[in-house]
């Protein structure tokens, strides 16, 4: 098989592989070790990462390990340039809701909360029954919704999502305030529609209400939306660490998301 491929060595979760990439476009995945050795001897193996049509490429280490980035284009020839590096971001503290730090040129990663979670949960508080809650405008559910709870789910994750949990006589109001509730975080689709409903106004008001506490709950994705819009709509939520579809793939941002949860509940 023809592959490229670099030894990271031992990686924590939520850290941050940074591969740089000029020529053809490539598959950049992260493999563990099990993995990579039955990639390279081209059995089944499981890899995070996917097709990359543009440089660099950020990949979240999704649980402690030994890793290894590996860039090939599925047996085909390529000429390509590329290096890799590692991002450990632990520690690092994110800005509060209300912050009176300016708007940040670039949008930092999501990687960024794993740790900064770990230390503001209350490790001794009972388990709520959900890892994330889904607030978004209907009009963002095929193009990014749906397919992002999916991916979540098949990840591991426990998500609060209305198709999955509103049936036929149900409250809304009352479920939806049970599912705040009993959720760790709250991912927020922030896109024009988001802010033109009223339903995810009254979502956004219980989860900002969560994090009045001082604990991190709010995890925001930009969609078809720009800092500008955002500012106008929450000066707030835009002083706060998201992603976009603009710059990744909806399997990519469930990837971030995954290692950002998964590296709390450890």
């Amino acid at each position: 098989m023809k592959l490229l491929y670099s030894d990271l060595g031992n990686l924590e979760a939520g850290d941050v592989v940074v591969v740089t990439i000029s020529g053809d476009s490539m598959n950049v995945r992260l493999f563990d070790s099990s993995n990579f050795s039955a990639f390279s001897n081209n059995r089944q193996a499981q890899g995070f990462g996917g097709h990359a049509t543009k440089s660099p490429v950020r990949l979240v280490v999704p649980r402690a390990g030994h890793w290894y980035v590996v860039l090939d284009r599925g047996g085909y020839a390529f000429n390509v340039r590329w290096g890799a590096r590692v991002e450990r971001q632990r520690g690092r503290i994110l800005p509060p809701l209300r912050s009176s730090q300016p708007v940040p040129a670039t949008i930092p990663e999501l990687a960024d909360i794993g740790h900064n979670l770990n230390d503001l949960s209350d490790a001794g508080e009972t388990s709520p029954e959900y890892d994330v809650f889904i607030s978004h405008a209907s009009e963002d559910k095929d193009d990014v919704v749906r397919p992002l709870a999916a991916e979540l789910a098949a990840a591991g994750l426990s998500v609060w999502y209305d198709e999955y949990e509103l049936r036929v006589g149900d409250s809304l109001r009352r479920k939806i305030d049970r599912g705040i509730a009993h959720s760790r975080y709250g991912i927020v689709v922030l896109s024009p529609a988001f802010f033109a409903r009223n339903w995810t106004q009254y979502e956004l008001d219980g989860l900002v209400t969560k994090e009045v506490s001082g604990t991190q709950v709010i995890l925001p994705l930009w969609h078809n939306l720009s800092r500008e819009e955002l500012i106008s709509h929450s000066p707030s939520l835009a002083d706060k660490v998201a992603l976009s579809t603009a710059n990744y793939t909806v399997a990519e941002i469930a990837t971030q998301i995954t290692a950002a949860v998964t590296a709390v509940r450890a």
